[in-house]
Order: structure tokens, then C-alpha cells, then sequence
């Protein structure tokens, strides 16, 4: 891992996501890349428009404003001793991140995500769901402050069939980095029914394709994937969650059953997908 791209606003969950986003970094000797969107329209920066001197002006002064908050960010105290470098786009905000990361051959996105709800609505939610949907790269989602960002434990929740191969060199990949054991996970619910045995089977089939030795295979039962895959997080205390993403359909087809918007267990835990 080379480089990792933030997003930021300089909210506080934007800066969870950099603390986070700076531990992996001492860890790996990589450079992150801050990237803020400034939504001006486009009237501001267009030179062709008539009414360009105005917009110019104003787009001038808030690029001054955004390069001083950046020079204070900057020197917030977990990125010490870290190469850290900047960018402003004026694009939408999940164009300009997939744009920003396929231009610099960056690794990893580490993005921040504000409220307490279920898995489904942490990254299925505006600018972070299409970042998700659309990064050919792994995105990591960070939703709660974190003291020292370490994985002992991830679980890599998945069906286990062809498309989840394509990307789990990527999730050992992952967990190497905190030398992590990964729990692979399978829900079984009432409406995708399948015996242990038929389980069990499946996953020793899916493992036999890679090189890993620090993994479980697990199969639980509950009444939907989500609350499966939190419920398994909580009894073993996971310190991240990894998924798989498709591209043309975002997350739906991860979560095909009915979620209760008020689980009592909420998606704290970081969450990283990756695009299958």
C-alpha cells in the first residue's frame, strides 16, 4: 500500500476517518492524499461565462479560506511525521473522490460516516454509497472515534460464491496489514435456508483457492444477513467488518431481505468493501 485517499469537510467524522486513515499509514510507510470537494457553481470558475470576474472573485476567496483550514488540518497531531499532501476539486463530491483516486493510483479510501443506524444505511447513504458503489479500490468506512486503529479480528461476511472470489486476495491483502485473523461468514436465514452441512461445505470449498492461515470458517443463524453479521460481531468482538460490493447495483444484493430500521445493535464497527 502506497497511498490513501481522505475526503474531508473538517467535520469531526471527517477527521475520525484521518486518524484512522494516518495509523494505517505509519503502518504501511504510505502518503495520504486530502482531498476536499468546494461545490462552487460552475458559473464561478467557467472563464467563458460573462459574469466570470464576479464568480472569480468569489471562487478566489473561498479557495483561501479552504487552503488555511487545510494548513491547520494539516498539522493535527496523528499525522506527525507523515507525508501528507492536499487537493481541491470543484466537483461533486463522489465524482471528484473516484476521479482523485483512479489519478493518483491510490490503495485505499478512508471515508467518514456520521449517525447510528444499521449496516444497510451506514453505506447506503449519499456521497459514501456511491463512492462504494463505484471504487474499483477497497473504501473503509469509519463511524466512531477510534483511540488506536488496530484489526485482531474481521470478519469477511459473503454468499462465498464465484463473483466473492474476485476480490478476497484483496480482503487477505487487508488483514495482513495487522496481521488480522479473517472470520469468514455465512448467514443462514430462513429465506436462504441451507443445512450445516451444505454450509460448511461451501466455505472449506471456497478457501481451498488461497494462500491463508489465520481464518475461521463460521456459519450462523439468524433472521436476516445484517443482524446476523452484527450479532457475529458483537459475540466475537470484531474490530472491522469486510464486504463485498457490486459495481451496477451497490449494495442491494448484499441485503435482498427486509431491514428493521431499529436494530438495537447499531454498525459501529469500521467497515471495509471490497468490489467483486
Amino acid at each position: 500500500m502506497n497511498k490513501i485517499l481522505v475526503p474531508i469537510d473538517f467535520s469531526d467524522e471527517a477527521k475520525r476517518a484521518c486518524k484512522v486513515a494516518a495509523s494505517i499509514a505509519k503502518k504501511t510507510k504510505s502518503e495520504i492524499i486530502l482531498l476536499h470537494m468546494l461545490d462552487i457553481p460552475s458559473a464561478s470558475i467557467d472563464p467563458l461565462v460573462s459574469t466570470n470576474l464576479r464568480g472569480g472573485g468569489q471562487t478566489i476567496f473561498f479557495m483561501k479560506i479552504i487552503q488555511k483550514k487545510l494548513k491547520v488540518f494539516k498539522t493535527l497531531p496523528f499525522f506527525e511525521g507523515l507525508k501528507i499532501s492536499d487537493s481541491v476539486l470543484f466537483k461533486k463530491a463522489f465524482e471528484g473522490v473516484i476521479d482523485e483516486s483512479k489519478k493518483n493510483n491510490v490503495d485505499l479510501i478512508v471515508m467518514g460516516s456520521q449517525g447510528a443506524t444499521g449496516l444497510k444505511e451506514m453505506l447506503v447513504g449519499s456521497n459514501t454509497e456511491k463512492v462504494v458503489r463505484r471504487s474499483e479500490i477497497p473504501v473503509l468506512v469509519i463511524k466512531q472515534d477510534v483511540e488506536e486503529f488496530d484489526i485482531k479480528n474481521m470478519i469477511f461476511a459473503s454468499d462465498f460464491g464465484k463473483d466473492a472470489k474476485k476480490s478476497f486476495q484483496s480482503v487477505i491483502n487487508f488483514a495482513k496489514i495487522f496481521n488480522a485473523r479473517v472470520h469468514l461468514l455465512y448467514i443462514n436465514t430462513i429465506r436462504n435456508f441451507e443445512t450445516s452441512r451444505d454450509s460448511t461445505k461451501k466455505l472449506e470449498n471456497f478457501i481451498t483457492d488461497f494462500e491463508i492461515k489465520n481464518y475461521t470458517l463460521n456459519t450462523y443463524n439468524d433472521k436476516t444477513i445484517e443482524e446476523g453479521i452484527l450479532n457475529y460481531g458483537r459475540e466475537i468482538n470484531a474490530d472491522a467488518i469486510a464486504i463485498n460490493t457490486h459495481g451496477r447495483s451497490g449494495l442491494s444484493q448484499l441485503f435482498n431481505e427486509s431491514i428493521s430500521k431499529d436494530l438495537a445493535n447499531h454498525a459501529l464497527r469500521p467497515v471495509v468493501t471490497f468490489k467483486t
